[in-house]
């Protein structure tokens, strides 16, 4: 059972503590989905041909920054709307897989290659590694306290001659980076692609930053609820005599009741 927990919540857990930096700089990312399914899709097709764990994270990883250096571009540079480029590529990657998958492989479904092992245990160590690392980079470098002075005052940096707009797109590659490890982990752990196999996991991972308090160590803790709920609620179909949409909605219905918490006790920023 703790095995199935850590396998929900290791690309969630990598989702939302990418999530977490533009969250902080006041540009929140909503194109968490289009970048893990990006990661997906990068990895599987550079193991699927190389065989190699390194490579296919490397693929996963710069297809994510590839696509938030975009995402940033358009945003600081063309002056389009945060959002609504967001959106723009969380549709990109879905189209992006599917024409991709049909060139490379000559299907738009399903990609079937072996699941590389031992994965499980190296991902939830990185994963906490680095959420430690962001912790760090947050609160005790200078990195951190520009990033959040981003949202918080940023009239103050452009007294200082400091650019807010490099902070914030700092921070959407930052968030590119973790979502393309934690979309290389859908895959390879797998063994498969399955389009839109990110199921999800980007939009649940914005609830999961919020319910976290906008900190580390609440965003694993979060993540662990959230992926506990789905779990139970995938062993409580052959056991309990609920129906099953409820159950199958038990882990949203939790998430959501733990939102209105936090709404009423908040927890606040450092």
């Amino acid at each position: 059972m703790f095995k199935s927990i850590f396998s929900v919540m290791i690309p969630l857990l990598f989702a939302a503590a990418g999530g977490l930096f533009p969250a902080l700089a006041g540009t929140l990312n909503i194109a968490l989905e289009g970048l893990l399914l990006a990661g997906a899709f990068s990895s599987l097709a550079v193991y699927y041909v190389t065989g190699s764990v390194f490579a296919a994270v490397t693929a996963a990883i710069t297809a994510a920054l590839a696509l938030s250096a975009l995402h940033a571009f358009a945003v600081f540079k063309l002056r389009a709307n945060l959002f609504i480029c967001a959106l723009a590529i969380n549709l990109f990657s879905s189209g992006f897989c599917v024409v991709f998958s049909d060139k490379l492989f000559r299907t738009r479904g399903v990609i079937v290659s072996t699941a590389a092992p031992g994965l499980l245990k190296w991902y939830f160590l990185a994963g906490i590694f680095m959420l430690a690392l962001s912790w760090l980079a947050i609160y005790k470098t200078p990195f951190g306290y520009r990033l959040r002075a981003c949202e918080k005052n940023s009239e103050a940096l452009v007294s200082l001659g400091i650019k807010p707009q490099n902070y914030q797109t700092a921070a959407l590659l930052i968030s590119g980076f973790f979502c393309g490890i934690g979309g290389s982990f859908l895959s390879l752990n797998l063994g498969a692609f399955v389009p839109g196999m990110s199921a999800g996991n980007g939009w649940i991972a914005l609830a999961v930053i919020f319910l976290g308090g906008r900190k580390p160590l609440g965003v694993l803790a979060a993540a662990f609820l959230f992926s506990l709920a789905e779990v139970f609620s995938n062993y409580a179909q052959g056991i309990m005599s609920l129906p099953a949409d409820f159950l199958l909605a038990f882990p949203y219905i939790i998430t959501l009741i733990a939102m209105v918490i936090i709404s009423i006790f908040p927890v606040r920023d450092k």
